[in-house]
């Protein structure tokens, strides 16, 4: 049985990640641990197999009073559980990084592939990228290190940009139909990805994505179509949309280009069990029954 340290007790991916283990009773040993307090540093690791280390600050903020934050939360302190982890004898470290590291999405085709050198655009990229740095040179045969960089994480109960986009999906009659393509990764899809990682004892950098690339207003179309609510796509606003690109973060965020050249994500074993539409479909549905029983 592998046991397994998640460290972030309210995290999303790590919640998530605690019950996708739920399907295999017998093969997993979980503990969460949270780190607000530094009671942490006084805990044994040494019974642990695994550290999943998915705590840290996960939304965007260009608030300059947040900067030294992020960095002591994502960077300063990922290290630091790092080297307690390696100490006290655990085999494998598994950091949740993010395709942040490589900026925000643009108006043109932006592809990423394995000669992409990062290059953030917001210090919550930064200190993403700086703690994948300050991790590294502790590797060792017997402490293997795996760092994940996934592209926009979505399922039921996600935060971030989904739920808003879900929320427009239900509400408008008419979205702009705008050509374009995001990597994005269901968390189901995820949490499998994470738990081969952990079975075949990885290191190494990894760019785990759906088998489809995305186009925003088609996530939005499928969204609308899991409630049975009819919604038009238009190119009416697209040419005022192109003005406010690069100029407005949000229609960036909304209507940009990032995506992972579809080769990096390829695995030895497939880890992709939902394709986009099914895990929309998902989503929604059961969201929707989870709140009509509320």
């Amino acid at each position: 049985m592998k046991r397994i340290l998640i460290t972030g007790k309210n995290s999303y991916v790590g919640n998530s990640f605690e019950m996708w283990l739920g399907n295999y009773p017998e093969e997993y040993e979980i503990e969460k641990i949270s780190l607000r307090d530094g009671s942490w540093r006084e805990r044994d690791f040494s019974k642990f197999d695994v550290v999943l280390h998915v705590a840290g600050i996960a939304h965007v903020s260009k608030d300059p009073k947040m900067e030294e934050l992020y960095y002591r939360v994502n960077r300063d302190l990922t290290i630091e559980v790092a080297e307690k982890s390696k100490v006290d004898g655990v085999q494998q470290f598994v950091f949740m990084s993010s395709i942040i590291v490589y900026g925000d999405g643009s108006s043109d085709r932006k592809v990423i592939d394995e000669n992409t050198i990062p290059k953030p655009s917001n210090f919550y990229g930064n200190s993403k990228l700086q703690a994948e740095q300050g991790i590294k040179p502790l590797e060792r045969d017997d402490f293997k290190i795996a760092i994940i960089r996934p592209p926009m994480i979505y399922g039921e109960s996600s935060k971030g940009n989904y739920p808003k986009l879900a929320k427009a999906a239900k509400s408008l009659p008419v979205f702009p139909d705008v050509e374009n393509e995001r990597s994005m990764l269901h968390i189901d899809n995820l949490s499998e990805f994470i738990r081969l990682i952990i079975d075949n004892k990885e290191s190494g950098l990894f760019f785990p994505q759906n088998k489809e690339f995305v186009k925003t207003s088609e996530m939005v179309r499928l969204i609308a179509e899991a409630h049975g609510k009819p919604i038009k796509l238009v190119k009416f606003f697209n040419p005022l949309l192109k003005v406010m690109s690069g100029r407005v973060e949000i229609i960036d965020k909304v209507f940009g280009n990032l995506v992972y050249d579809k080769s990096m994500s390829d695995y030895k074993m497939d880890y992709r069990i939902k394709s986009f539409k099914e895990s929309i479909f998902d989503t929604e549905i059961t969201s929707f029954e989870r709140n009509k029983s509320l």
